[in-house]
């Protein structure tokens, strides 16, 4: 009877202890990792991540439908794209996706807007702020077409 008890006791440890392990670390993008590559949201934060983080629009350019692609290319540099084309520099910036009411299924449509919400200083100042990136499915890979200013803010 002890050593039945003393036995479960043992596989019980066991089970917590083993839940504790690292699991398989995730590729995904966005504040928490938790965006899965493949889907709008992933080339929305992956588009703003090159286009604030990189020295160099290349890496944007490949995100890009062919006319944002050639708006990109029109401003040369990502500053320069941040600066009038966005209407809004950081220098150090976070990026999250509003995923409130996101409703749609994304693995059957060719078209997605999301919302994009960002935090940063720039020059030491603090600003918050939002667009809505509407992306197109070309050649099954998800590409940002256009980039909206919020209305209400």
């Amino acid at each position: 009877m002890l050593r039945a008890l003393l036995t479960s006791a043992l596989l019980a440890g066991l089970v917590l202890l083993s839940g504790c392990s690292e699991g398989k670390k995730s590729d995904g993008v966005g504040r928490y990792g938790m965006l899965a590559q493949g889907t709008p949201e992933y080339a929305a934060i992956e588009f703003f991540d090159h286009l604030y983080h990189d020295g160099n629009i290349q890496e944007t350019l490949k995100l890009s439908s062919p006319k944002m692609a050639r708006l990109l290319k029109n401003y040369k540099t990502s500053r320069n794209f941040q600066r009038h084309v966005m209407n809004l520099t950081y220098q150090e910036v976070e990026m999250m996706v509003d995923s409130g009411n996101n409703k749609m299924r994304s693995e059957y449509s060719d078209k997605a807007s999301v919302v994009i919400f960002f935090t940063g200083t720039d020059h030491g100042e603090k600003k918050e702020d939002l667009r809505t990136v509407n992306l197109l499915k070309i050649s099954g890979d998800w590409r940002v077409d256009e980039i909206e200013v919020d209305k209400f803010m």
